[in-house]
């Protein structure tokens, strides 16, 4: 039975948040900031004045810290969700994530679980200065034992951040920032879909269009501009970021012949790399044109003044779209 409400995506992490701290009592919430102001986002606004400041914890300036201690909290039989304020500033944990995180329930044999969640709000759009418009996700879908996943809906954050606290291993939950405003519709009662499903979101016949985070709503735009150009283009939003649900994608490739991946992040060795390959290997007979790729440059993100120029648009993907149907 469906309850559809309209939300942000801020909102509905919030809600998200909220339910997870009330259905389980082991659930903690730590991070800078995230107590009376509520995070910088105001993605925890009213939850310490509802849970209690034991339970939604204001900590120091110290990414390595929030880790190490969320592992000790998850070893003590906890679920510690952690805000790390801006992407750029996970870099002082990133030791903790993937050396002692990542690896502790392998060093144990299964034994000893890590159901740790770090939230990082990620990507740009938003006009901001260096450190707080980067894209890393690449770093730790590459590390084996974290999974990776990354909401483009209110719909989705909703129930994939109740799903990444509910597992048991270490979730790398990245929020694209800019897609906190706008809203949608998220169904209250009923989830869509599992935690690690990548979703069609838009069908059609000449192209496939894959991406995730805020790049979705880039390749809908893009899809929309295409159709009017007679180029029916399938969007799927990947979702999960690792382990990747590649069935959605290589049924569309098979049908489509052709593939565009777009993100935000640089294009060398990245999630647009791995996920191009993996689909030039088991789909290579479908294909009519190569793999492309849309991407940020392989540079540190610019200045606020030149995101526009850096960040791909639905401009850059109608290109690539181009260019795969001229093959």
């Amino acid at each position: 039975m469906s309850e559809l409400t309209t939300m942000p995506l801020s909102k509905a992490l919030n809600a998200g948040l909220r339910a997870a701290l009330a259905g389980d009592d082991h659930v903690l919430l730590m991070g800078e900031d995230i107590g009376p102001l509520g995070g910088v986002f105001r993605i925890t606004e009213g939850l310490q004045a509802e849970f209690g400041p034991r339970r939604v914890i204001d900590t120091p300036l110290a990414e390595s810290g929030i880790i190490g201690t969320a592992i000790g909290l998850a070893m003590a039989g906890f679920r510690p969700v952690c805000e790390i304020q801006f992407d750029g500033f996970v870099y002082p944990g990133f030791d903790q994530i993937t050396s002692q995180l990542a690896k502790i329930t392998n060093r144990h044999e299964g034994a000893l679980r890590m159901p740790v969640v770090i939230r990082i709000p990620y990507g740009g759009h938003i006009g901001a200065i260096e450190h707080h418009q980067e894209s890393p996700e690449a770093y730790f879908a590459h590390t084996p034992g974290l999974r990776v996943v990354s909401p483009s809906t209110p719909n989705d954050a909703y129930w994939m951040i109740q799903d990444a606290i509910r597992s048991d291993d270490p979730v790398v939950f990245f929020e694209p920032k800019s897609r906190y405003w706008p809203k949608g519709e998220v169904d209250l009662a009923q989830r869509a879909l599992p935690l690690h499903a990548s979703r069609i979101v838009r069908r059609g016949t000449d192209v496939t269009l894959v991406g995730h985070g805020a790049m979705v709503a880039t390749l809908l735009q893009a899809a929309s501009l295409a159709e009017g150009e007679g180029v029916s283009a399938e969007v799927i939003d990947l979702r999960s970021l690792s382990p990747v649900d590649y069935a959605p994608i290589l049924e569309s490739v098979r049908r489509t012949g052709r593939m565009v991946y777009a993100q935000e992040a640089p294009g060398f060795a990245s999630l647009g790399s791995e996920i191009a390959a993996t689909v030039a290997e088991q789909a290579f007979y479908a294909l009519e044109a190569p793999v492309l790729r849309v991407s940020g440059f392989d540079v540190p993100f610019p200045p606020a003044k030149l995101e526009g120029l850096y960040l791909p648009d639905a401009d850059r993907v109608l290109e690539a779209v181009d260019r795969a149907l001229a093959y």
